[in-house]
């Protein structure tokens, strides 16, 4: 955790708010964008990024600062997303594949001079979607949070509350899942 992080907590749990206005400035737009792959409705990840704030914000007291600030903030933001999700009794929908997510998966395709590269990387990544979201859901969440979203094998174990072998296999055997689906496209 940053020192800045560490200062502004230790001074939010002793009860300034200001502080923890910092921190909501410092990290609303990431936690946004973590509830925005849950949720599509920008209203309603508006509602919710508010939401995980009031709850970390009440739950402040018990943080203990075993784990960076954000971590702890991103585990809230997930499980405020799953929630909703849940109290709307329908599964869990990751927003589409963004496109420089998809090139990064996929560099081979960034040439779209022509209609075929077009038509094929559409066809791609509308593949690619389906292949992410047909996965099982502790592999999708580990290949998402890994490869989408960039954390380290460390941060991924400690959100989804895992040892780190069990990240290393779930990442593993869902990017098999994904290449076996996609062998022909990378043929």
């Amino acid at each position: 955790m940053s020192n800045a992080d560490i200062a502004l907590v230790k001074k939010a749990k002793q009860g300034d708010k200001k502080s923890f206005e910092v921190l909501v400035r410092k990290y609303q737009g990431r936690v946004a964008s973590v509830i925005a792959r849950t949720v599509s409705d920008a209203v309603k990840v508006q509602d919710l990024t508010q939401e995980a704030f009031l709850k970390a914000y009440r739950a402040l007291p018990n943080f203990r600062g075993d784990a960076a600030f954000y971590t702890w903030l991103y585990r809230i933001a997930v499980n405020t997303a799953k929630n909703h999700v849940m109290s709307r009794d329908r599964g869990i929908k990751i927003s589409d594949v963004e496109l420089e997510d998809a090139d990064r998966l996929a560099p081979q395709l960034r040439d779209t001079n022509t209609p075929e590269r077009m038509a094929l990387r559409d066809e791609m990544l509308g593949t690619l979607k389906e292949s992410i979201d047909e996965l099982a859901p502790s592999m999708k969440q580990a290949i998402i949070l890994r490869d989408l979203q960039g954390k380290t094998y460390e941060e991924i174990a400690e959100i989804m509350e895992c040892p780190i072998g069990t990240v290393r296999s779930r990442i593993f055997r869902g990017r098999q899942e994904i290449v076996n689906r996609m062998k022909s496209y990378l043929q």
